[in-house]
């Protein structure tokens, strides 16, 4: 039992995480309409003094994600070199969709293009112009800028722990720029944030949910609407998702997602077929022209010359503040289900995929609330959205058939994606908040799933709808400093890792690893040997040591400071070269087990179950695995290599002595 009660809390994050969070609650639930007067004063002095940072902000993660999905850092792998994604496309996909705007695409698909459309920022309302405005500003603000956000986060997060070896932390974006200070006070200021920007950016989202369950709810069976209703509401699903926590990532979120992904494929046909089609196709790709026509006079428009201060902080600078109080959620969820993949496949795939689908359920839903109100007379739905935007959906559905059961499918829908952000909010603050450690108590992601549920209800009570965006909007300004200076980071570990690169590719290395002692007929026997599992070990913890200690005592006579250590059981020599404040050198020889294949023996020969199985004697370098093997070499030769790959690390340090301090490759 003592087990179940440890922890892995970090405690300079954990506890000022949770002060801050019992005095916000505390103060809405004691002082509701007090926090109330003050969220709104807070967010129009945000909005009104740093409403331009958020929209450069945002612009330069658009611009820099891009840039690294077509430049030559594209091709960096979040991992060692040889490392393989964990999950299918399709179950990647599903996760990062599901955790990165479920809710939000259910709340506002319908009532955001009605919105605009009723009261444009510019122009007149109700007009064609004012529904093409709708459409272009729904696409803008669901866009490349919102994913791009994330993107930027899950990068950093991926490419410095899975490929550096760094904690799968916030703070390790900031080890190129301030080296081991990361651990201190710096570092727990900054993972803080972190924590704080996500549980409020997801008990934003978890308010909008229960607004929408509860006003699906009242719509079929007639619950009232109302704090109480909500509060239950946020209570039952908050236990569902703290049940999806327990089960972990493969067992409840993974699956759950997965879920999400068909509801939402059904739903989204079932409006596509039974709304206007054909001109539904034809919006799309109008829209589609739209959005990518005025997309960089968007990206930097703050309406400065229009009266609409009040618009702006209402909508793009509350979209943005919300998308970057969810990216340390979303960015290291998906750094989580992303290892193994490049750089450049995974921009692709975060930035496009979702955006393709977020452009298409915007088109089917956004334009046929338009068609049907334009079109149809159908003007109690724009009457019913402007008094309750959390009512949109529903009475756009009241315009179909199968109403009802379609309505159920909704909230079903909602309540999944509502669980997959709770319990998915739940792993990545647990995980900021033990100082990046994974495989944490399962009692400390359940305290996390109940404080988003318990800040959702804080922030309901301290004012609903704009109490949330406020929440949003205030969290995220720190976070914006903390993802700009990630950015340098980010860069800057690139370009080194790059010039490391080409170091290493392009120096001479004479004495390469095909090289070895004796006859050719010893040579012709190590080509078509596949040796025993037990052989290679015992060459790795015999003959590779014994060449390693060589180097070991021919360089500890120059005053380096070398380690030699050898797992025997696991058959791993390493050798360790210490270079101060650069990069050690690292020399890994592992045994690496393989079926043997169908080639290996004369059609004659029978193989026997041991010789079934081999095993490689593989080098791996700072980068990961290299990929040759050096079994059978004779003593001499292992040394020369092992001085090969020195030499080259020593010519890429000698390219990069001007660039400290440096990422560790571990």
């Amino acid at each position: 039992m003592k087990n179940n009660f440890k922890t892995t809390i970090l405690k300079p994050v954990f506890i000022p995480s949770v002060i801050f969070i019992i005095a916000l609650v505390s103060f809405a639930i004691l002082s509701p309409q007090i926090a109330n007067e003050v969220f709104t004063n807070v967010r129009n002095f945000v909005a009104d003094k740093f409403g331009w940072l958020y929209m450069l902000g945002v612009g330069i993660f658009t611009l820099f994600a891009l840039f690294l999905a077509v430049s030559p850092f594209g091709k960096f792998r979040l991992g060692p070199d040889q490392s393989k994604p964990t999950y299918s496309n399709l179950s990647w996909f599903a996760m990062l969709f599901s955790a990165g705007m479920g809710i939000g695409l259910m709340f506002w698909s319908v009532a955001e293009p009605v919105m605009h459309y009723v009261s444009p920022p510019v122009g007149t309302a109700q007009s064609i112009d004012s529904a093409k405005m709708a459409m272009n500003i729904l696409f803008f603000h669901w866009g490349l800028h919102a994913w791009a956000i994330y993107a930027i986060v899950g990068l950093v997060l991926a490419y410095f722990s899975f490929r550096h070896g760094l904690p799968l932390s916030i703070r390790s974006a900031l080890y190129p720029l301030i080296g081991d200070k990361i651990y201190g006070k710096i570092g727990h200021s900054v993972d803080t944030i972190a924590v704080l920007g996500t549980v409020f950016g997801v008990a934003t989202s978890l308010g909008f949910g229960v607004l929408q369950i509860n006003s699906g709810l009242n719509y079929l069976f007639e619950i009232p609407v109302g704090i109480t209703t909500q509060i239950i509401l946020i209570a039952l699903i908050t236990a569902i998702a703290t049940i999806s926590v327990v089960l972990g990532l493969d067992g409840g979120i993974k699956r759950l997602s997965e879920l999400n992904l068909y509801l939402a494929g059904f739903l989204l046909l079932f409006i596509f077929l039974a709304g206007p089609t054909f001109f539904l196709l034809n919006t799309l790709i109008q829209n589609i022209g739209s959005y990518l026509s005025n997309i960089v006079f968007m990206t930097f428009n703050q309406y400065s010359y229009d009266t609409t201060s009040s618009w702006m902080s209402s909508w793009t600078l509350f979209y943005w503040a919300w998308w970057i109080a969810w990216a340390p959620f979303v960015g290291m969820f998906i750094a989580r289900v992303s290892r193994g993949r490049t750089i450049r496949e995974f921009v692709i795939g975060v930035l496009f995929v979702p955006v393709g689908f977020t452009f298409i359920w915007m088109t089917v839903f956004g334009n046929s609330a338009l068609y049907s109100i334009m079109n149809e007379g159908f003007t109690l739905l724009s009457t019913a959205v402007s008094a309750d935007v959390s009512t949109a959906l529903f009475k756009f559905l009241q315009h179909f058939p199968f109403s009802s059961f379609v309505s159920i499918i909704a909230i079903v829908l909602v309540v999944t994606f509502f669980v997959t952000s709770s319990d998915s909010g739940s792993l990545v603050v647990d995980t900021i908040a033990s100082g990046g450690r994974v495989n944490n108590p399962v009692w400390q992601r359940i305290f996390w799933a109940v404080s988003q549920g318990v800040v959702a209800i804080a922030l309901l009570l301290a004012g609903g709808l704009q109490a949330l965006q406020s929440a949003s909007i205030i969290m995220a300004l720190p976070f914006v400093f903390v993802m700009l200076i990630a950015c340098w980071g980010m860069y800057k570990a690139l370009s080194l890792e790059s010039i490391r690169n080409e170091s290493l590719q392009h120096h001479m290395n004479a004495g390469r690893h095909g090289k070895i002692s004796g006859t050719w007929q010893a040579r012709l026997s190590r080509i078509i040997e596949f040796p025993k599992v037990e052989e290679t070990k015992r060459f790795i913890n015999e003959d590779v040591i014994s060449a390693m200690n060589l180097v070991k005592d021919e360089l500890s006579k120059y005053s380096w400071n070398v380690e030699v250590s050898n797992d025997k059981l696991n058959a791993i020599s390493i050798i360790r070269v210490e270079h101060s404040d650069d990069f050690d050198f690292i020399y890994e020889v592992r045994a690496k087990n393989y079926d043997t294949p169908s080639y290996a023996y004369p059609e004659s020969v029978n193989p026997t179950k041991a010789q079934k199985k081999y095993a490689r004697a593989e080098v791996f370098l700072q980068d990961g695995n290299k990929a040759y093997d050096i079994y059978g070499y004779d003593e001499d030769v292992i040394a020369t290599d092992i001085i090969d790959q020195f030499e080259k690390h020593r010519h890429f340090l000698n390219n990069t002595s001007s660039l400290n301090p440096v990422v560790p490759i571990n």
